[in-house]
This record gives structure tokens, sequence and C-alpha cells, in this order.
């Protein structure tokens, strides 16, 4: 079986991929091309963690006693009611010969991949993690493949902060790759859908860097307003329920003069489809990133609006998404208070 994608891992059922499959090999032994991790701190996704919240009203013992039985289950940290997991911080604990991650024992890194492919072990129960924030303290070993990605821990930015950003940063580099082709043909507007939000903020400051002319930022309460239009991101920062399309449609328009060239859904609640295709304009674009998307829904949704629009699916990975997002960061002092008052408060 391959062992860069990590076939030979898969537990159950055999013959699919580690994201697909229910349950992973976490044995320590690596093979040639494989690298342990120990374990710092875990990130789970906006997504997961929000459901976990809502199905546990709260509960801090109950959250933490369902990701126990998630990673001990599965050997790996995959929700399955959200499809989804998040990523990882960690030292290199040792590297297989064959591996070409270019990675030393002593490395600090993050992954660069979603948890729910990625054998995990953990081996302290989640004892010093409060079960209040997307961020996890915790004590055991990871395993990556040799077409795993990863990067290594910057030195000016805190774990956590990196951590963050880390876990998000495919959502800039993918809006800046679309919104680019549009600047060199027109001037282009941008609503992003959960702009207060880390993977939010981010692709606004990414949406400006890549030519966008007018933006316009999304949030569904005042905090998030004040934070936003504080932090200088948007041209525009407006106040609407992204589940009521009409609603969004006219908090879009109204902000731009008309729907926006250009949508990223950032929000980690579902039923926001069908207001993202109606606030984008004829011929434009919706990038869905967020794991609680429904893409049976985009679709049938725009199907049904009759609504000439491409709809991406961000899929986490770019060339280069790392260090463009860690760029973004170091160039926009605003953009990085906002994340570090993010990373503070979970």
């Amino acid at each position: 079986m391959d062992s860069s994608v990590g076939l030979h891992r898969v537990r159950e059922p055999l013959g699919v991929l580690p994201q697909a499959a229910w349950r992973l090999d976490t044995c320590a032994d690596i093979g040639p091309d494989e690298v342990r991790v120990a374990v710092e701190r875990l990130n789970l996704d906006a997504a997961s963690f929000r459901q976990l919240r809502d199905t546990h009203d709260d509960d801090p013992h109950a959250i933490r006693a369902e990701v126990r039985k998630i990673i001990a289950n599965r050997g790996k940290m995959h929700n399955p009611v959200t499809g989804s997991g998040g990523m990882l911080i960690g030292t290199v604990d040792e590297v297989g010969p064959d591996s070409p991650l270019g990675l030393r024992r002593g490395d600090r890194v993050a992954t660069l991949v979603s948890l729910t492919l990625t054998p995990l072990a953990v081996t302290d129960e989640l004892a010093d993690w409060d079960g209040r924030s997307e961020q996890v303290p915790c004590r055991g070993h990871a395993i990556l493949f040799a077409r795993s990605a990863v990067a290594v821990l910057p030195d000016d930015l805190a774990p956590a902060v990196a951590l963050a950003v880390f876990d998000v940063c495919g959502a800039p580099a993918l809006t800046a790759r679309v919104v680019a082709p549009y600047a060199q043909r027109q001037a282009p507007a941008v609503a992003v859908l959960g702009g207060a939000g880390k993977s939010g903020a981010l692709s606004l400051a990414a949406a400006r860097h890549a030519g966008a002319v007018n933006t316009v930022g999304v949030v569904p309460t005042p905090a998030e307003r004040d934070r936003l239009s504080a932090a200088g991101l948007a041209d525009h920062v407006v106040m609407a329920d992204a589940r009521d399309p009409v609603a969004l449609s006219k908090a879009v328009t109204g902000a731009l003069g008309r729907p926006a060239d250009i949508v990223v859904v950032c929000v980690d609640v579902p039923g926001c489809e069908h207001g993202a295709v109606l606030a984008t304009a004829d011929g434009g674009t919706v990038i869905f990133f967020s794991m609680a998307t429904a893409f049976s829904a985009a679709a049938l949704g725009a199907e049904g609006l009759a609504a000439d629009v491409t709809m991406l699916i961000g899929n986490g990975y770019v060339p280069g998404h790392a260090a463009y997002a860690l760029d973004l960061v170091r160039e926009h002092p605003p953009l990085r208070r906002l994340i570090e008052l993010r990373t503070q408060a979970h």
C-alpha cells in the first residue's frame, strides 16, 4: 500500500484514504517516509467546536469528554457530525530516513493538513484543557506522511497566534488567487461573511492586497462590528445574519452599491449558502471556506435562483499559503492585534 498518503495507516474500512477512514492506526513506530510529532496543542476547527458546544450546552466537561472519545475511537480528531477536525503544533520527535518533508528532530512545527487524516494518540486525557477553547493543550503523538504539509513555527509570533493563523491560512491565499485576475480587468468589490473571525479578517486583508477596491465585512453582533471597524480591514462593516438570504443580500448591496463580485464565506454555522449566492453579482465568484457549508444546498440554491456564479470549495491548501498568511499578519499590525485578541478570548 502507498505509504506516502497513509494508506497503510487505515484500519477501517480498508482501501480508503486516511481522511475518509473511520479509524486509523496510531502506532508510534514510524515507517521510512513518516515523521512522528510530540503533540503540544490542538486547534479544533471553528465549525466542529461550535457543534460540540451546541450539542453539550456549553458544558466544558462534556465537551472535553466528547473530544477524548472521538480521538480514542477514531485514532484521529475527526468530528463525526461536522466531518472536520483542525490542526496541531508540536515538536518533531523522529524523522524517517526517506521523509521528504525536510524536518529535523527538535523542530517545532504546525501541521497544515487536517486532523481528520492525521493519526493521533493522546496520553494525558486532555487534563490541561478547560473545554472552553478551540485550542487544546495536550500530550501525545501524531504521525505525518510523505505527502503531508507542515510548517516550522516562526520565532516572531506566539505559538498560539501562529497556530491560529496556520489553521486558516488557506483562506487568504485562495482569496488572493481569485481576486487578482478580477483586479486586472475591473475594480472588484469583495464581501467576506464572518469578517471579524480569523479566516475572515485574513481574507479581507488578502483581498485588499490582491487589488480589491471596495470591501465589506459582514458580522453578526455589535461586538464583532466594533472589533472589525477598529481594525480598519474593510471599507464597510455591516451587521447581518448570514443565514437570512434577503437580509444578507440587502446588507452587502447597501454597503457596496451593488452585489459583490466575490463573496468569501468564513462563517462557522450552517445555512449561509443561499445568502452568499444572492449577494454575488452575475458572473461573480463565491468561495466557500467553511466546514459548515452544505455544498448540495449551495449548488441547488444557485440553480433555483438562476444565479450565474462560480462556486469554489476552499480546500485549505494553496502553494505558499502559510508564508503568505504570516506575511499579511506581519505587515498589518491591526490584523495581528485582532487575531491576538481572538486567541486570548479563547
